[in-house]
This record gives C-alpha cells, structure tokens and sequence, in this order.
C-alpha cells in the first residue's frame, strides 16, 4: 500500500470513528425524546449534579408510557413533579421511571437534593 492510499484510509477510518461517537453522545448525552422508537431515553448526571448536554427535553402524548432512566454519578432522589414520583439514586447507579402519561403539561423532573432540574417533561393532548 502506498503512501497516499493508507493516506486516504486513515482519514476514512477518522471520520467513521467521529460518526459513531456524535451517534453515542447523541443518544447518551441526555437530549433523548420520547418518539426513538420506544427505547427509554437515559439521561445522564455528571459527577458536578448537572445532566450531561443539558436539560432533556422529553415529549409523549396524553395517554402514553412514559419512561426514561437516569444514571447518576451522584446520589440523590429524582422526583418528577406534577406526577409526585420520586425514585432514590445511588451514586454510580441508575434507576428507571416508567408511569402513564395521565396528566397533560410541562413538568420537570430535578435532583431534588440539589434542586437541579435534569428534564423537561411535557406531555401534550
């Protein structure tokens, strides 16, 4: 192989390694919505209290099942309020919320601790 051919297959095997790491942050850095096909977003919490890529911002209609993990490199307790649920999070774990879309509006769920709010909930009719 020459110079200018492994060249090229350097700069190829570049730019599919960044493809797939903007596809992993994507999916893992807390930006998740309700429509990817029905796999449970997970919203990541750094080891500062903050979710990684911001406040996720989750949308489902009225009368879906909403659910959505956080892991935490903290520990505290998530509560999502408006549904009043509250789950405790061990540091390095993660927990899973799963409930039905019963009320319509825009809800937020935070680290309650810490009064950090790490999703954005809305859930319209």
């Amino acid at each position: 192989m020459n110079a200018r051919t492994m060249r090229l297959v350097a700069g190829a095997i570049v730019i599919v390694v960044a493809i797939v790491l903007l596809i992993v942050l994507k999916n893992d850095g807390g930006e998740s919505t309700a429509t990817d096909a029905g796999k449970a977003p997970t919203i990541v919490v750094n080891a500062a209290g903050k979710p990684v890529g911001g406040i996720a911002d989750l949308t489902y209609k009225e009368g879906d099942q909403i659910n959505f993990k956080v892991k935490s490199a903290v520990a505290d307790e998530i509560h999502v309020h408006g549904y009043d649920l509250m789950k405790d999070v061990k540091a390095g774990g993660t927990v899973a919320f799963d409930f039905p879309a019963s009320l319509e509006g825009v809800f937020e769920a935070e680290l309650e601790g810490r009064k950090e709010q790490i999703i954005q909930l809305t859930v319209e009719p």
